[in-house]
C-alpha cells in the first residue's frame, strides 16, 4: 500500500486526533478533519464543516446510544454534534484506530466510546491503545484481543480512521507514531 493513496480520516480535536494528524502529515498521508460550526479544533488540514443537513445523515437516538454504552448522556446539541461527526469518521474509515481506555464492559471511555461501539456494529477492523494497559487491543467478533509484542496492528486500508481521547499520553501518542513507523 502507497502513502499516497491512503486518506486518514478524523476530527482535528485536541489528543489523539492531532496527534493522528500529525504523524499523516510528516509523511504525506492525506487528511480529512470532519467538524461542525462552533466545534473547537486543533488540526485544519483538510477541513470539511458539516452543514446541519450532512450531521443529521449521522444522527443516532441518544437513549440508544446511552443503552449500548451502559452510561447516561444528557441531550445536549454540542454533544449531539460531536457524536454526529463521529459518525463521519467511522461511515468513511475501512479501518478503525482508537485511543483510549477500554472499560470492564468492554465499550470504550468517553465519546470515542461511540465511535468504537459503531465501529463494532459497521464490521469494521478495530484496533484500541489502551493507555492504562499500554498495549493494542483489537474487537474480535465479542471480545478484546490483546496484541502481542511484535504483533501490533499496522495500516492495512487506504482509508482509515484516527480518533481517540483528548487526555493523550506519553504512550498513547508513542502508539501513533510506532503505528505509522510499522505501516509505512
Amino acid at each position: 500500500m502507497k502513502k499516497e493513496d491512503c486518506i486518514l480520516f478524523s476530527g482535528g480535536a485536541q489528543g489523539a486526533e492531532a496527534e493522528f494528524g500529525i504523524n499523516a502529515e510528516k509523511i504525506g498521508i492525506e487528511e480529512i478533519n470532519f467538524t461542525f460550526p462552533g466545534h473547537t479544533i486543533v488540526r485544519t488540514q483538510g477541513l470539511r464543516v458539516l452543514n446541519h443537513e450532512e450531521l443529521k445523515n449521522g444522527d443516532i437516538s441518544l437513549e440508544y446510544v446511552s443503552k449500548l454504552m451502559n452510561r447516561r448522556y444528557t441531550d445536549n446539541q454540542t454533544f449531539r454534534k460531536i457524536l454526529q461527526s463521529i459518525w463521519y469518521q467511522i461511515n468513511n474509515g475501512q479501518e478503525i484506530f482508537v485511543i483510549g481506555e477500554i472499560l470492564e464492559d468492554k465499550t470504550v471511555k468517553g465519546g470515542t466510546g461511540w465511535g468504537a461501539e459503531f465501529s463494532k456494529i459497521c464490521n469494521k477492523p478495530l484496533h484500541v491503545f489502551d493507555q492504562k494497559r499500554n498495549a493494542w487491543f483489537t474487537w474480535k467478533r465479542l471480545d478484546w484481543m490483546e496484541c502481542k509484542k511484535g504483533k501490533e496492528p499496522v495500516i492495512s486500508h487506504p482509508h482509515f480512521t484516527g480518533t481517540g481521547t483528548r487526555f493523550l499520553e506519553a504512550n498513547g501518542k508513542k502508539a501513533i507514531k510506532e503505528l505509522f513507523k510499522r505501516s509505512f
